[in-house]
């Protein structure tokens, strides 16, 4: 299936590993030119020279902190000096500190909201007049299955990427008339460091090794295992692709049929 994806630029954010580099790479193999960010130098150049390397396309890496002023506004900006536009936008960022609601300061929920909300809203709005004005773009959240479905111990994710997906649902609607579409997609339990981090967090917490972390999650999946960031990647490029220019104002989950809800 011809995607649609040739020389269309897109900005993948938190892209020098896990999902991010998963779906970055996807959209290099479909012939997109790339803008990638993340906050470490060493993994964000392998993730570059790999990239370009695999898929022959053209790949600027900027090292930024999106949760920081001014960082969203550096890659964007960077992307525009490289290749003169934007067209697809990946929304991405590690998720905040696991807790239970008394752990946490309010210290704590900023840096969440800056991380996993603001990020977002900074992008998008740095990115959206130039879409709306060609008539044609693709944004795309990569929240959780938190949205659907609250994770225990994980608070300030189940918030704040529900107001991820409150936003997005509706610029959805307030953007389809210019050809922009605006949906999210929730990654299930993923095989990836930050997923490794959490089971090794909970397995403090309980006494307990990761392995048996790792083991409770696999039992509450039809699959019996973790995803990959190669299974994600897939959906996440027809999303964003010309194929799905009928999509718009959707969450969906890549977990392997981990939520148990009808819709």
């Amino acid at each position: 299936m011809d995607l649609g994806l040739s020389n269309r630029v897109a900005l993948v954010a938190a892209s020098s590993k896990g999902l991010g580099r998963g779906v970055a790479a996807e959209l290099a193999k479909e012939g997109a030119k790339l803008v990638i960010c993340a906050r470490g130098s060493t993994a964000l150049r392998d993730a570059e020279q790999t990239i370009a390397r695999e898929s022959g396309t053209s790949v600027v890496a900027v090292q930024a902190d999106l949760a920081q002023q001014g960082g969203a506004e550096a890659v964007v900006q960077a992307g525009m000096d490289a290749f003169g536009r934007i067209d697809i936008l990946v929304n991405n960022a590690g998720g905040p500190p696991a807790g239970l609601f008394e752990q946490h300061t309010m210290d704590d929920w900023d840096k969440a909201i800056h991380l996993n909300f603001r990020s977002a809203l900074t992008l998008i709005r740095q990115v959206l007049p130039g879409m709306k004005q060609r008539r044609w773009g693709r944004i795309l959240n990569i929240t959780s299955i938190a949205v659907k479905q609250p994770v225990d111990n994980l608070i300030l994710s189940n918030s704040v990427r529900a107001a991820v997906t409150g936003m997005a649902r509706t610029l959805a609607n307030e953007v389809a008339p210019f050809g922009v579409t605006v949906n999210n997609l929730m990654p299930g339990y993923t095989r990836t460091r930050r997923v490794e981090e959490l089971a090794e967090a909970m397995a403090q917490q309980q006494n307990k090794e990761p392995e048996d972390i790792f083991g409770s999650w696999e039992s509450q999946i039809p699959m019996g295992r973790l995803g990959t960031p190669y299974e994600f990647a897939g959906l996440a490029a027809f999303l964003v692709s010309e194929r799905a220019s009928y999509v718009t104002g959707v969450s969906i989950q890549v977990d392997g049929g981990w939520i148990r809800s009808l819709l």
